[in-house]
């Protein structure tokens, strides 16, 4: 194995986080379609997705180092939200926690010597950044938009668009 047994917890344990994740940016996509905001509920369901990405990526990871893979139970997403904000503002701080949760695995590799751990982590950490400031924007978006949310939907449009033209 070229794991030890505490990574190999610590890593299914992070598999958790991950579909805890994707179950949570779940409930706030269905929070935005219960609202009529389609592109937000689609942005958030694509969220999930990556996350659920996440999750089987650390899944093969554990797989491929001859680990054992037992996801824990997973506690109930948050099910109810006042405004979009407080909606998105739980997907930051979502965030900002699997951050500490990849930051701290990462350490772990490093007092273990596990440079495969550390080097798969190293992924996790730069897309950490990138999620962390995709919602702090979207999150400024939301803000700015104040009741007017359909100009977030238009501005989600114009981002799809100019995606698939690349």
């Amino acid at each position: 194995m070229l794991i030890s047994k505490k990574m190999n917890a610590a890593l299914n344990e992070q598999v958790g986080h991950e579909f805890g994740a994707s179950l949570q940016y779940v409930e706030i996509a269905a929070y935005f379609s219960g609202e009529g905001l389609n592109r937000l509920a689609g942005h958030f369901f694509k969220q999930s997705a990556e996350e659920r990405d996440h999750a089987l990526r650390l899944v093969k990871y554990v797989l491929d180092a001859g680990g054992e893979v037992q996801i824990p139970a997973l506690p109930a997403p948050r099910s109810q939200f006042k405004t979009p904000v407080d909606a998105v503002q739980a997907a930051i701080d979502w965030e900002l926690e699997v951050t500490k949760q990849i930051s701290a695995l990462t350490d772990l590799a490093i007092k273990e010597s596990d440079h495969l751990t550390r080097e798969t982590l190293g992924w996790f950490l730069t897309e950490q950044v990138e999620e962390v400031s995709s919602m702090e924007n979207l999150l400024k978006l939301v803000q700015r938009a104040g009741n007017n949310l359909l100009y977030v939907e238009n501005t989600l449009s114009g981002e799809k668009k100019e995606s698939s033209a690349s």
